[in-house]
């Protein structure tokens, strides 16, 4: 059997960096705590390694216990403006990961709400990314999902004007497909493209290598919104695609009647897991 990785497979630039601050905080703060807002990335082995080096996971900053003691790392989706008052409020010492990209979109709709328009977000509402994107905006914001959402979406009374952005890591298409929906309804519109180049091209380059190969597997964690977006692209051109967590789980799947396999992995699945994964294919 041919087996082919996708060369985008992996870390992107901005969980990378904020995986690498987490460990290296863990490793020099001797005397303080170390805490994150929400698992670092939507990867089980990697929270739980951090857990074993004494890392603790939170959800609120009111978890906290004594604020000298204690250091907080933003994860690379961002959070809302107001968590970031609440830590300089209680003085507590904390490290901004957010992801580049998504501080961007910050920036785009703090500054497009102030100026009157209305902020509607492409992407998933429930997405920690997304609940922070809208923590940005200094008036009304709303998240759209699908073309049912676009089709039955009305500008609120009192608005003229539409700044539109979309989730990082959603599907570069779906969004084209969604604003042109929304445009349609005559409505002024300034739409950003903010789905970042690594997502673009892991998502292109999962499409092509799923419409050549027999089966595809598809790495990461069952939370991840980008693996499970590169699930949804990757069966829409090879029905034998297979969504796996780590190399275990490819026991339950059998690979022996297909001539070629494509792997690609999310951006949160750590490169140590996808060399399992290919070794096991290979064998």
């Amino acid at each position: 059997m041919k087996v082919t990785l996708a060369k985008s497979a992996g870390f992107c630039f901005g969980v990378k960096r904020a995986v690498d601050t987490v460990y290296q905080l863990s490793d020099e703060m001797d005397e303080k705590k170390v805490y994150t807002l929400g698992p670092i990335i939507h990867n089980e082995q990697v929270v739980a390694d951090l857990e074993e080096k004494g890392v603790r996971v939170i959800h609120s900053v009111a978890e906290i216990g004594n604020s000298k003691d204690s250091v907080v790392v933003i994860r690379s989706h961002g959070v809302a403006e107001s968590v970031i008052e609440e830590l300089k409020a209680a003085g507590i010492s904390y490290e901004d990961a957010t992801c580049p990209f998504v501080k961007k979109i910050h920036n785009t709709v703090a500054e497009y709400s102030e100026k009157g328009y209305y902020i509607l977000i492409i992407g998933t509402e429930s997405h920690p990314e997304v609940q922070g994107i809208l923590g940005w905006t200094r008036g009304p914001g709303q998240v759209i999902e699908n073309r049912e959402q676009a089709e039955t979406f009305l500008l609120p009374k009192g608005f003229e004007k539409i700044c539109i952005v979309a989730q990082t890591t959603f599907n570069y298409k779906k969004f084209k497909d969604l604003v042109e929906i929304i445009a349609k309804k005559g409505y002024y519109i300034y739409d950003v493209n903010t789905i970042c180049n690594a997502t673009s091209t892991r998502q292109s380059e999962a499409e092509h290598l799923a419409t050549r190969s027999d089966a595809m597997i598809v790495i990461g964690g069952r939370h991840s919104s980008n693996s499970r977006k590169l699930y949804e692209i990757c069966k829409n051109q090879c029905e034998n695609t297979f969504f796996i967590q780590t190399a275990d789980e490819l026991s339950s799947i059998s690979l022996d009647s297909f001539a070629s396999l494509g792997i690609t992995a999310g951006a949160s699945t750590p490169n140590n897991i996808i060399q399992e994964v290919l070794r096991a294919c290979q064998m």
